[in-house]
Parts: C-alpha cells; structure tokens; sequence
C-alpha cells in the first residue's frame, strides 16, 4: 500500500474524531472525584494499571477518612495501605498519595497545580495524568492523555506508530485538530472499552471499520 499523505491521515482522523463523538456525545471521566481537582489528581494516580472500576471502590473510604489535603498528609502510609489494598502497586501508591497531599500543600498553597511542568513534579504524576487533571479538573487542554485505550486505537488506525504513549500524543496532536483534544480524552476511552478492546475487537461491528486500516486483522 502507498504511505498515506499527512493531508489524507488528517482527513481521516477528523472522519474518526466526529464518528466517535457522535456515538459518545457525552462522554465524561469514568473516574468518581465529584468535581475536586485534587482528588481527581489521587484518583488517576491510583488507576495506573488498575481499572477506573477499581479505583471508584476504594477512594470512597479514602476521602471518607482523610477528607482534607490535610489530613491525607498526616496519614500513617500502612493505614493508607489498607485502603487501598485491593488495587494494584497499593503499597507505591499509598506513598505517592502522601506525599501528592504534602507537596501540595507545602509548594503549592494547597491547590493543585495547572501547568505541565508543576503537576508532574508531584510524585506519580506523569504527563498522561497531568492531561487528565487540567483537562477534567481545570477545563485546560494542552494536549491528549494517551492511556492504553488511546495508545492502542491510535496504533490500530495506523495514525501513530510510535513506541511510546509520548511519541505517540505528539503524533495525535498533529493529525487531531486542537478543538478536538478534550473529547478524545474521554469519548476515545469508551470506544476502547465498549468496541475497539485489547483481547477481543468487534471489528465486525464497529462503525469505523471503513476508517481503519486494522480492522478484521
């Protein structure tokens, strides 16, 4: 097959941004943080390999017993540990939740950053999350949060084939017009885990297949 042009892959990413946005006009974060950055911040901290489903269980008693910033800052990490013992990696994130809580409070004034650079200096931040909590806690987009559902639709629409979820967002941005980063944040996420799956795709099924060079393969 001939390489495909930067014009046409544009084209065609815009076709699949609008089709996707049609079926999830409303999609929103699947993660419980009613409205507060930080714990928006904790709660996509802890999903790291452990599903949002996951998460939405244990932050209940989390914020149930350490409802300030303050208060997660204080906690003993083996009582934080028990919270979160169902998910995984609980032990590295009960620390990162800490310590999230003290530097926010002791850098920041108690509010959550809104820059790149300030958010992924808090530990477990990394540049998918800090998307994530400007885009859904602050309503600033700067870029796209490729999590494994982004980075594998983007590698199946052959518009990415960069190693990393890095590489693979700047590929994103160029072919993604800018008004469309927030959306396919969330709206992409739901194709991933409704249609476009990991272990079983419903390629038969799915209204991009004509969009896709992947599909049935």
């Amino acid at each position: 097959m001939p390489r495909e042009s930067m014009k046409s892959k544009r084209e065609r990413a815009l076709a699949v941004c609008n089709r996707i946005g049609q079926h999830y006009p409303d999609a929103q974060p699947a993660l419980d943080f009613g409205g507060d950055p930080f714990r928006l911040t904790i709660a996509v901290l802890l999903s790291a390999q452990t599903t949002d489903a996951a998460v939405n269980k244990v932050t209940p008693e989390l914020w149930r017993r350490y409802p300030r910033i303050e208060d997660l800052a204080a906690a003993d990490v083996h009582d934080v540990q028990d919270i979160l013992r169902s998910i995984g990696f609980f032990r590295v994130k009960a620390t990162n939740c800490i310590s999230c809580a003290q530097m926010v409070l002791a850098e920041f004034g108690g509010e959550v950053p809104r820059t790149y650079e300030d958010l992924q200096r808090l530990p477990g931040v990394g540049r998918k999350t800090a998307n994530i909590v400007m885009n859904a806690g602050f309503g600033i987009v700067e870029g796209i949060a490729v999590d494994t559902h982004v980075f594998r639709i983007a590698h199946k629409l052959k518009l990415s084939s960069a190693k990393d979820a890095s590489k693979t967002e700047q590929d994103l941005l160029k072919v993604i017009p800018r008004e469309l980063w927030g959306p396919v944040n969330h709206q992409w996420i739901l194709f991933g885990r409704e249609v476009c799956s990991a272990k079983a795709p419903k390629c038969g099924e799915c209204f991009l297949a004509d969009l896709c060079p992947s599909c049935g393969k």
